[in-house]
């Protein structure tokens, strides 16, 4: 590609990731001006869940491999601030049985979720991101850590209010989680770093949607002091 051709290339990317951003801050605010997007803040009793970091979004050749080692990263640390700050710290994985029988329908759209079968080395936690011992580990079939699973039971026996999410990823499993958090009762506090998807447009369009509409966004610099001030008040 001759010198022009790339710097032509460039800027017309510049310019559409400029007015894809234009648009979305016009989207945004185009939703608060009619009503959406308050804030729920975090409750009384907050902790952190970690949905879904497998070795499979990780490891080159796997059908769901996907740039999101930055999201790992940052949710490991939101992973230690919680426990640094004696907030419970959940994780949920995708476990389905040789063939995939219970994955229904769900693993009938997506294929390519064979890779949790029972035994994959895929569906093992990434690299730092292990639960220790005693930390619950929630094992669902779809992509709502809340169908068909005990978390909101264990959530309220526990007295949780409120979820800091992270993990994988923003536009399945993280999106129906948190959905389904606040249909629960539950207080769904997303963070924007410690979430990742395959494209930054999948990313920013429904962490956009799910601020308006069903989640705090918040960054992770934000989702740290969430911890510092709910360990100070308690």
């Amino acid at each position: 590609m001759s010198g022009e051709a790339a710097t032509s290339g460039e800027a017309a990317s510049s310019g559409e990731a400029a007015s894809s951003g234009e648009a979305a801050k016009d989207l945004a605010e185009d939703y608060r001006g009619s009503g959406f997007g308050a804030s729920l803040g975090c409750g009384k009793s907050p902790a952190v869940l970690v949905v879904d970091l497998a070795r499979a979004y990780l490891v080159d050749g796997s059908p769901l491999r996907a740039p999101v080692e930055d999201a790992v990263a940052a949710s490991v640390n939101l992973i230690e601030a919680g426990r640094a700050a004696g907030l419970p710290v959940l994780f949920t994985r995708v476990v389905l049985q040789p063939g995939g029988a219970d994955g229904g329908l769900f693993a009938r759209k997506v294929p390519a979720l064979r890779v949790f079968e029972e035994g994959s080395p895929l569906g093992d936690f990434a690299e730092g991101a292990e639960p220790e011992p005693g930390e619950t580990v929630v094992t669902k079939q779809y992509a709502s850590a809340f169908h068909g699973t005990s978390l909101a039971a264990t959530l309220t026996a526990s007295g949780i209010d409120t979820l800091l999410i992270c993990g994988l990823t923003t536009s399945g499993c993280i999106r129906a989680t948190a959905t389904d958090a606040l249909q629960n009762g539950f207080r769904p506090l997303v963070v924007d770093e410690a979430c990742g998807d395959r494209d930054r447009r999948l990313q920013e369009a429904n962490l956009l949607d799910l601020q308006a509409k069903y989640a705090d966004v918040l960054s992770l610099d934000q989702a740290l002091t969430t911890i510092k001030t709910a360990t100070s008040e308690s």
